[in-house]
């Protein structure tokens, strides 16, 4: 009964996203600013051609001089960058997942792979692949690949995320980033080996309920329903594997430093930000921020 819960809901949302209140992109003006600027939520596995169905999406990158992600992509494909997020995703020397685990974490996990991948650790071939991992980059490959299967169409090297900047960098357009690539790597990475196997196991023990809030949230984002996305973030915060410290860490933290750095990019240039759709919403979400400065945000409808 769940499930077609669940895929009902789906389906309802994508009758929804066709309805007038379906938001993701939005013009900030007023306190000065000579020309507007746009800021637009993404889904960080939503494919690039998703960009067609936002309403004006095309227009607002059209009338920017500039774009801003969370990081400039540039700087994450520097060679020492890339380097560094190598050696980030995986265990310090002398330290397996296999020497972190107890025997009995070690078979769920087991369990777990054999159900996604119809293979475990106990195999030569995987374990030389997978022991090495940290337990945050395992937890985020499990993940990857379950929606890859959901999606098998899905072309990793042309995602939204990068979408605008890339097609900046053809435009002769600037880009930037609101974040340095060192600081994204400590917030996926940097957590302590003991957190990172607490959160790989909770992964693993509610892993259903995971697959089944993710497709929630990924049919509220092709939705364009933030309202209903800041719902499903307020139920993932409140289940066993988040805590308040994780929420401000991931998110209402960077959303306020992110408000502090935009007036003077704004003011310099009218810029297109390229942010993920959680950061938009609530309270302390990055528009309620905006406004509370004294610019106007507003939909943009076409």
């Amino acid at each position: 009964m769940k499930k077609f819960f669940l895929l009902g809901l789906i389906a309802l949302f994508g009758w929804m996203g066709t309805q007038a209140e379906a938001q993701i992109l939005y013009r900030i003006a007023g306190k000065g600013l000579e020309k507007p600027s746009y800021i637009v939520g993404t889904y960080h596995l939503a494919p690039s051609t998703f960009v067609d169905s936002i309403p004006g999406a095309r227009a607002a990158f059209d009338a920017v001089e500039q774009v801003y992600g969370e990081v400039d992509m540039l700087e994450t494909l520097k060679p020492e960058n890339m380097e560094k997020m190598q050696k980030a995703m995986m265990l310090p020397e002398g330290t397996t997942l296999s020497s972190l685990l107890d025997k009995e974490q070690m078979g769920r996990l087991n369990a777990l792979l054999r159900e996604v991948m119809g293979v475990d650790m106990t195999n030569e071939a995987v374990a030389a692949q997978l022991d090495k991992l940290s337990p945050s980059t395992l937890e985020t490959q499990i993940s990857l690949l379950v929606y890859m299967k959901n999606m098998p169409t899905l072309d990793v090297t042309s995602l939204i995320d990068n979408y605008f900047q890339q097609e900046a960098v053809k435009k002769g357009k600037g880009i930037g980033g609101l974040e340095t690539a060192d600081f994204q790597m400590e917030v996926l990475y940097g957590a302590s080996l003991e957190k990172q196997v607490k959160s790989l196991m909770c992964f693993v023990d509610n892993f259903q309920d995971g697959v089944e809030m993710a497709e929630f949230i990924t049919a509220a984002y092709f939705a364009q329903d933030l309202e209903q996305l800041e719902e499903l973030n307020l139920e993932e915060q409140e289940d066993e594997c988040s805590s308040p410290e994780d929420n401000e860490k991931l998110i209402y933290g960077r959303n306020a430093d992110w408000v502090k750095k935009m007036p003077a990019i704004m003011k310099a240039k009218p810029t297109l930000f390229v942010v993920g759709a959680f950061h938009l919403c609530g309270e302390r979400g990055v528009l309620k921020m905006l406004e509370a400065q004294g610019y106007t945000v507003e939909g943009v409808k076409k």
